[in-house]
């Protein structure tokens, strides 16, 4: 990734795009959104794709997108895996215990076998495929011990489409912190470290990136912590969330993603 931010300019250069909700919605996209994300890259502006997302490798996430007539390149996708991948590659000596699948975990360039000082960082992401009470006590001692403590996200639980629920790696993560008196350092959204880091990896600062996204409480809070641009959509999770009033706080709000490219073009 790019991690070379060029001189500042306050024109927005760079956007960071919500998937769900934003691009696609319950797999469908939404009208006008391929040919938006189109005239944005014919434009020159860097786009990055982001998810919450923690379950899937990048490359079937890209494959997903594919599927629903999206193509993204591999360094336009953002998730907490990318993100947690980009803060260790900034440690050199890390070690990495890892509670996530066996296939998760490969995506960690920087996770290295436990030394005998033990691991530097505990990495919580999906790991319902692995998770058993040794594995548990081993991160909890790990951080215990002086490891830190990093969460892919904070969900409490998720539910299938069929309406089955399991639980999810936020309360994994919880557990942990309670057991051993630590916060967990959150790399997905609404983190600003997760939107700071996906704005570094475009080579723009974030005051010349937008934050486009349908959740006023993630996107928005999140571009907001970072001072980039903030476009709320009326898709996705809008209507929900402004019959709650929590849809506040965007710079900008805007039908849909059909709607940016003209939004950038007039405020150039």
């Amino acid at each position: 990734m790019n991690s070379q931010v060029r001189e500042s300019d306050p024109a927005v250069r760079a956007l960071l795009i919500d998937i769900n909700g934003t691009i696609f919605d319950h797999g469908i996209a939404i009208e006008g959104a391929r040919e938006a994300v189109n005239l944005l890259r014919d434009r020159g502006y860097a786009l990055r794709f982001l998810t919450n997302t923690e379950s899937k490798t990048v490359e079937a996430t890209l494959e997903s997108l594919s599927a629903c007539g999206l193509e993204v390149g591999r360094e336009e996708l953002f998730t907490p895996v990318v993100a947690a991948r980009t803060l260790l590659e900034g440690f050199p000596s890390a070690c990495v215990l890892s509670l996530m699948s066996d296939e998760l975990r490969q995506c960690l360039a920087a996770a290295q076998p436990a030394r005998e000082s033990g691991p530097t960082h505990v990495v919580v992401g999906d790991c319902q495929e692995v998770l058993d009470y040794p594995l548990l006590n081993r991160a909890f001692r790990a951080v215990r011990a002086g490891a830190e403590l990093i969460a892919l996200q904070r969900g409490a639980l998720y539910r299938t489409p069929e309406g089955e629920e399991f639980i999810d790696t936020g309360a994994i993560v919880a557990a942990l912190e309670y057991g051993t008196g630590r916060t967990a350092r959150l790399l997905g959204k609404p983190s600003s470290e997760y939107f700071g880091l996906a704005a570094t990896s475009t080579g723009f600062a974030p005051e010349q990136t937008a934050v486009v996204g349908d959740d006023a409480t993630t996107d928005s809070a999140g571009g907001n912590s970072i001072g980039a641009t903030t476009i709320q959509v009326r898709t996705g999770k809008y209507a929900a969330q402004a019959a709650a009033g929590l849809a506040r706080g965007a710079a900008h709000t805007v039908d849909s993603i059909a709607d940016v490219p003209g939004l950038l073009e007039r405020a150039a």
